[in-house]
């Protein structure tokens, strides 16, 4: 009979993504609905010593697949050795990140599992023992709650939509025999952009749109290294060559849950606001007072973000003097 939570952990260089630790004080909370255990697998190379810093967010058991194979990802040799795993173990429910390598490693599991998926989850329950799944659906327009029969259930949460809590304790740390199998796909190379923090992990995104009306985004990344944010932007700014695909949000961008956004120059176009909708606190800087971003906002800026932006820049900077 499947039993137990099974989160999926992604680690790049050494360091755990945020959404890792999310994800596991999500399952520690489905385990305790579910009266079960919680486990985690790591997978890389030389990782044994980071696998130990999981143990104080929930995990009985940390599972660590050490191979020089797994050294870089390719979906081929994770699914492999996570297919094993979850055979040999059984989880009732499988929980990885909504990352671009977690969205094609939940695929590649459903499909060789056989199993349920729900992608890109904001909330989980649990009721007489059957898991629900809430995401966004329609733009961010409705929640959708997704029932999911069949074991195993494999869910894929969006980074920073769930609570990071620590638990007492720490789990042990296995090392699991590794079977990378057949690989069609090859590691060839990365390119790693160094101290710039993955817009779907960010605290804090500032956002530029046409109104920024070229590709000087200056004001914009001043005001977001005093606020230790991250820069987006919207996809007429990406379409016009001012900024890469990379910082692109909206419906055919990234999806992003930061606490605050800060939109300047953004008219507020549905597919923009399908990849930002979920933010705690908007926050909207247009000279169009008719502009449709500021029906979603939660505060309005009315004016021109070449004044606005570098106003509040400065106010920033006096408020973190006086701290």
């Amino acid at each position: 009979m499947a039993q137990g939570v099974l989160v999926i952990t992604e680690q790049i260089e050494g360091a755990f993504r945020k959404v890792t630790y999310e994800a596991l004080s999500e399952g520690k909370q489905t385990a305790a609905a579910l009266k079960c255990g919680t486990a985690a697998v790591v997978l890389g190379h030389g990782i044994t010593d980071i696998a130990e810093q999981l143990g104080t967010y929930g995990p009985d058991t940390v599972w660590v697949a050490d191979d020089p194979a797994l050294k870089e990802y390719t979906v081929d040799a994770y699914a492999n050795v996570v297919s094993d795993l979850v055979r040999r173990e059984d989880p009732a429910v499988i929980l990885i990140g909504a990352t671009t390598q977690g969205r094609e490693l939940a695929a590649r599991l459903s499909a060789r599992l056989e199993a349920p998926l729900a992608m890109d989850c904001v909330a989980l329950r649990v009721d007489e023992g059957n898991v629900t799944a809430t995401r966004p659906m329609y733009g961010g327009k409705v929640l959708a709650d997704l029932a999911l029969k069949g074991n195993p259930c494999i869910i894929a949460v969006r980074p920073n939509a769930m609570a990071i809590r620590k638990s007492e304790g720490a789990g042990t740390v296995e090392k699991i025999d590794v079977n990378v199998g057949d690989a069609a796909i090859r590691f060839v190379e990365k390119q790693l952009e160094a101290e710039k923090t993955d817009l779907t992990e960010a605290d804090i995104i500032v956002s530029g749109g046409r109104g920024m009306g070229g590709s000087d985004f200056s004001i914009l990344e001043a005001l977001a290294e005093v606020l230790g944010a991250a820069v987006g932007a919207s996809r007429s700014a990406v379409d016009e060559g001012w900024r890469p695909h990379s910082d692109q949000v909206g419906q055919t961008g990234k999806v992003v849950s930061p606490n605050l956004y800060i939109a300047c120059g953004i008219s507020g176009a549905i597919q923009h606001l399908a990849g930002m909708s979920s933010s705690k606190v908007i926050v909207a800087i247009n000279k169009d007072e008719d502009a449709p971003i500021f029906a979603k906002a939660d505060y309005g800026i009315v004016g021109d973000l070449f004044e606005v932006v570098p106003a509040i820049t400065e106010a920033v900077k006096k408020l973190k003097a006086q701290i």
